[in-house]
């Protein structure tokens, strides 16, 4: 089986919670009835509204955010992407290598439904000072350490882009999603898990810049926060 992401941008004028509805009612069916698997939506939803301002973008109009889902073949997409086509006004398409170092095992949702939290969605792109090993390197094994010490995550996805799948896709290499509780975005003592403790939370913050300058260009990365539904199983 083959991991696939989309990036998703609404057509203008159509709601946040409309383009929801149609994403996670028809589309989602039709991804189904395609052959999708284990089809999930992060989506910048009325339901983070007040969450946005924390949105870090370089793209105007911005990401709406992204849907994936799993096929046999990804050569088989023509019929998904045409589903996601109707219903959007833009999509970047990309072949992903999944990995999972923190599977949400304490905020789960039903089928269809909200998970609890803010999914955050980060766009990232490899800058041209890394050879590619380097930066896997540095990305998989020296700053998930640094991620997971450091935040009060209570799951973290990433995609590691193997091929754009859509012409002229942005150049992104990865595609990370972090369950973060919601009192946490916008609020660094709590994202870095250091309420009541400024020495900590300086100290984190500090650890975490650091490692994200080792691997990214901090002025590309793309990052938005978004509500999460699992759509299938």
């Amino acid at each position: 089986m083959e991991k696939l992401v989309y990036v998703v941008w609404r057509e203008s004028g159509l709601s946040p919670e409309a383009f929801r509805e149609t994403v996670c009612g028809p589309v989602a069916q039709q991804l189904g009835d395609a052959g999708a698997r284990r089809i999930a939506a992060s989506l910048a939803d009325e339901h983070v509204q007040d969450k946005l301002g924390q949105r870090l973008t370089r793209l105007e109009p911005p990401p709406d955010g992204i849907v994936s889902f799993w096929l046999d073949n990804a050569d088989d997409r023509g019929p998904c992407e045409a589903a996601l086509e109707a219903a959007t006004d833009t999509l970047a398409g990309y072949l992903v290598v999944e990995s999972v170092p923190l599977l949400n095992t304490t905020r789960r949702a039903g089928v269809g439904e909200r998970t609890p939290g803010v999914n955050m969605v980060a766009l990232l792109e490899r800058p041209e000072r890394l050879a590619w090993a380097a930066w896997i390197a540095i990305w998989h094994e020296r700053h998930k350490i640094v991620a997971l010490e450091t935040q009060c995550t209570y799951a973290y996805v990433r995609n590691v882009v193997v091929r754009s799948l859509t012409p002229d896709a942005p150049p992104w290499a990865g595609i990370v999603e972090e369950g973060f509780p919601a009192e946490a975005i916008g609020n660094p003592a709590v994202w870095y898990d250091a309420e009541d403790d400024p020495t900590k939370l300086a100290r984190n913050i500090e650890r975490m810049v650091e490692s994200c300058k080792a691997f990214l260009d901090l002025d590309r990365v793309e990052s938005h926060p978004t509500s999460e539904y699992r759509l299938s199983d």
